[in-house]
C-alpha cells in the first residue's frame, strides 16, 4: 500500500450561507461557505447541480467562467448571476494561504 502524502488536515467553524433566488428565467439555490481556507475565496456550491467553485471579486467578472461553472445557458444569465455574486463575495485582496 503507498502512503499518501498529506498538505493540509485544518478544521475551522465556517460561516455558510444558503440563498434561494430567481433570476428573468432561471432559479439558483447555492451555499456560499465563507473561510480563511483556500486564500480566501468563499466556496459557491449549486446545490441543485453540486457544482463548486473558489470565487473572489475578479473570477465574478468572468462571465463564461459563471456561465460553464453554473451551467447558464447564456452570457446574459451569467450577467445575472455576476451581478448577485457583487453584493456577496467580499471584494478585496487574497490571503497568504502558504509561507
Amino acid at each position: 500500500m503507498n502512503a499518501l502524502e498529506k498538505f493540509y488536515d485544518d478544521t475551522e467553524q465556517a460561516n455558510v450561507r444558503y440563498v434561494g433566488f430567481a433570476s428573468s428565467d432561471l432559479r439558483y439555490d447555492l451555499a456560499i461557505v465563507y473561510s480563511s481556507m483556500f486564500f480566501g475565496k468563499p466556496l459557491v456550491v449549486c446545490l441543485q447541480t453540486g457544482k463548486a467553485a473558489l470565487l473572489d471579486s475578479l473570477d465574478i467578472e468572468d462571465l463564461e467562467l459563471l456561465k460553464q461553472t453554473f451551467r447558464t445557458d447564456t452570457l446574459q444569465q451569467a450577467s445575472e448571476l455576476s451581478d448577485f455574486f457583487k453584493d456577496v463575495i467580499p471584494a478585496g485582496h487574497l490571503t497568504t494561504q502558504y509561507e
